[in-house]
């Protein structure tokens, strides 16, 4: 089977030589010996000596961590990935405010969220009788700031706090982060961001991601979008910030986060994490020049349209290795599928609603019809990424746009 050319960094990118690296010394894989109790096998929270150097791991990769992040080590509370990391701060942060003052009970966000943010709040609405505010966005899917202050006008007492992701999964769009957390500090109100895709993927001449300048309460970030294993995955918080724990038990993590530490995983997270900030200016560069090929080649096909902020405008708005399409008169499924008989790996949206029929979400609330959200194609770059795949991908794009409106939307032929 010929290997396919993959355009889904955003679902998940491939595993780092680093990380590959760090895991095999963490594990001693390769010995072919019985493996002794390492940094990587051992329980960071026994006492004898294999704990206490497992722990010694742990604290040196939380340390790498919190540089690569602009974080205070203890402020670094390690999760399971972006999802666990999103639902501690959204729950936890709901149950400590609404136990200290009972009248908080709004939580404002905008519509484009990740399903993991979006999903939680639901389940808050649902089972804890949270008051779910959304807060607009622009046809670029670009949060209104100032809506946001007229929200955080409007009886600031009773909101139990905001949350805005960095950046958009789906259309790459970069949201004002430090201008939204500045405008909850001065309300009173915890602001939680969603990083996952913006601490992957940097563009050049924005601001780097970094906790300690954002201004968020809570920051959630995770290890597989940037080639660490998947399974790790960490949530900042802010000395000063109290969080009611989701997961209960040794008390691991400032109580925070029960469970016993993976501490291969974590030294994996770290090491790839500082390679990954540093090659940021370079990469994003080499990225965002191969995504503006992939634009020019369809942009001019009639009934093509770019979604999110347009690059060739603002480069600064918008994540250096997205690509966010609509095709009229075409279903985002037929498109995926076709691509991928000509051996590309390609979404719709967000890999963690694949295979459900329905338009996205993001796309609605920036506007879209049903019908024009359903002709969505995200193509994301990474760091596997060669010209030569943009080269075959560009080529083959124009002859599949054709294909996918010849069968029409299935929506027509019931």
């Amino acid at each position: 089977m010929t290997p396919s050319r993959y355009f889904d960094h955003a679902a998940t990118t491939p595993v780092k030589p680093t990380a590959v690296r760090v895991l095999t010394e963490s594990y001693g894989a390769g010995t072919g010996e019985v493996l002794v109790p390492s940094a990587g096998l051992a329980n960071p929270s026994s006492l004898h000596g294999a704990g206490r150097r497992a722990r010694l791991a742990v604290d040196s990769a939380r340390a790498q961590l919190a540089q690569a992040v602009g974080a205070h080590p203890s402020e670094v509370i390690f999760t399971s990935g972006g999802t666990e990391a999103d639902n501690l701060a959204l729950k936890g942060l709901w149950w400590q405010r609404r136990a200290e003052d009972p009248r908080r009970r709004r939580i404002l966000l905008p519509g484009i969220e990740h399903h993991a943010v979006l999903d939680t709040a639901e389940w808050l609405e649902t089972h804890e009788g949270a008051e779910l505010e959304i807060i607009p966005v622009d046809r670029d899917g670009v949060v209104e700031l100032d809506a946001v202050g007229r929200l955080l006008a409007e009886a600031p007492e009773t909101i139990a706090l905001a949350t805005v992701m960095w950046a958009n999964n789906e259309t790459g769009a970069i949201q004002p982060v430090p201008e939204i957390a500045q405008l909850c500090a001065e309300a009173g109100v915890p602001f939680h961001t969603d990083a996952v895709q913006a601490f992957a993927n940097e563009p050049p001449g924005a601001a780097p991601v970094r906790f300690a300048d954002s201004g968020a309460s809570t920051m959630a970030i995770s290890g597989h979008k940037i080639g660490a294993p998947v399974g790790v995955g960490a949530l900042l918080v802010r000395r000063d910030v109290k969080l009611t724990p989701v997961l209960h038990g040794g008390g691991q993590e400032r109580d925070i986060r029960s469970g016993t530490l993976d501490a291969a995983g974590i030294r994996a997270f770290a090491a790839v994490a500082e390679e990954t900030v540093a090659a940021h200016p370079q990469e994003a560069r080499r990225v965002a020049q191969m995504r503006d090929r992939l634009l020019e080649a369809v942009i001019g096909v009639d009934g093509v349209t770019l979604r999110g902020p347009d690059p060739r405008v603002e480069p600064t708005r918008r994540l250096p290795n997205n690509l966010h399409l609509t095709v009229d008169e075409a279903e985002g499924d037929s498109l995926l599928f076709m691509l991928d008989m000509a051996g590309f790996d390609t979404a719709t949206g967000s890999a963690c609603t694949a295979g459900v029929p329905r338009p996205s979400h993001v796309l609605l609330a920036m506007g879209l019809s049903e019908a024009e959200a359903r002709g969505a194609q995200r193509f994301t770059l990474g760091w596997t990424t060669t010209d030569d795949d943009v080269t075959a991908l560009a080529q083959a794009l124009p002859d599949v746009i054709a294909q996918a409106r010849s069968a029409g939307l299935a929506a027509d032929r019931r």
